[in-house]
């Protein structure tokens, strides 16, 4: 299989986080793929995702699957089903809501670094990154008020959820160390510190792809 990715996404360090997590890292091939607003990545249009987002998921048979979350869930159907998202029940749909509220942090975390790299300063919307920025911020509240939905970092298998969240946290520290969200969201900090060790996130630390 091969993963189409970029090493400073967020969502791509989320499918590569579960591979590893799962044992199927040595059967995927991490394909670097550049996208960015603005820039028509053709090929990758045609033989990756038609909305040229990343990451997308090339099986063996040729067909490609896209969207984090999706992939996520194919590949843990390859590894037996029900390993970072249980098949059915009660604890299925809350980890579910806590992975859309973990993604919806990095959706927000994306359109900032959009709005205030890529957009010339003359268009940038200050109100709407401000706004993009309340989001993060009740995002991160809700995970510091609710120690459960942040489950154990050193439990034998991460769930969706936690893997989303470790992804989002490291990419806030990877883009936007200088506001130290640490420092509003202790126990959250916390988490993500013992997290971190784990070598599924040690080996995806997020990075500037080479120029």
């Amino acid at each position: 299989m091969k993963l189409f990715y970029a090493p400073q996404s967020p969502f791509a360090r989320k499918v590569h986080v579960a591979a590893l997590e799962l044992g199927l890292a040595d059967d995927i091939e991490l394909v670097l793929t550049p996208v960015a607003p603005g820039m028509a990545n053709e090929d990758y249009a045609r033989d990756g995702n038609p909305l040229r987002k990343i990451p997308a998921l090339a099986r063996n048979d040729g067909s490609v699957l896209y969207d984090s979350g999706v992939i996520c869930e194919y590949l843990d159907a390859r590894a037996g089903g029900g390993r970072i998202l249980p098949g059915g029940g009660e604890a299925r749909w809350l980890i579910l809501r806590d992975h859309a509220l973990a993604n919806g942090i990095c959706d927000a975390a994306v359109l900032v670094r959009y709005e205030t790299w890529l957009r010339p300063e003359e268009f940038r919307w200050e109100s709407w990154t401000r706004d993009q920025w309340s989001k993060i911020d009740s995002g991160l509240a809700a995970f510091e008020a609710d120690p459960e939905a942040c489950g154990d970092p050193k439990a034998e298998m991460l769930n969706l959820a936690q893997i989303a969240l470790g992804c989002a946290l490291g990419y806030l520290d990877f883009r936007y160390d200088e506001r130290n969200w640490r420092g509003s969201y202790p126990k959250l900090s916390a988490w993500f510190e013992s997290l971190s060790k784990r070598p599924s996130f040690a080996q995806t630390v997020p990075v500037n792809p080479p120029q």
